[in-house]
């Protein structure tokens, strides 16, 4: 039990909520595109947690690709250092609108479970 009280003890999986951050980050996103061409995109994170990342693409991708994402986090008030975090995963969600900018698709993407974090500062 915490200081207010409550206590999370015996909350099922499926009722705990897995913090997502919605923001605007620079991203390169690295992989194959729908046609088997090898692209490297820079494009606009806009939401992230632990398992999934969303953000825009001009490439075209379909489900089950495997993607690569380098993040570089700048220094906060929080952070002493920028980051670079890369991490990689599987496209689950792909729609594509014509009404996006640049004929762009939407993509979500699952994140693999392993990931680097180096600081860019020396």
């Amino acid at each position: 039990m915490n200081a207010n009280g409550t206590s999370i003890q015996g909350v099922s999986r499926a009722q705990k909520r897995e913090r997502t951050f919605e923001f605007s980050l620079p991203v390169l996103v690295q992989g194959f595109d729908a046609a088997g061409r090898k692209f490297s995109e820079r494009t606009v994170l806009s939401s992230l947690s632990a398992k999934e990342a969303v953000f825009m693409l001009r490439a075209r991708v379909i489900i089950g690709i495997k993607l690569n994402l380098n993040l570089q986090v700048p220094q906060t008030s929080m952070l002493e250092k920028p980051l670079e975090l890369c991490v990689s995963g599987t496209v689950q969600y792909v729609r594509s609108d014509t009404s996006f900018k640049n004929k762009s698709q939407l993509v979500s993407m699952k994140l693999d479970s392993d990931f680097q974090i180096q600081s860019l500062a020396s």
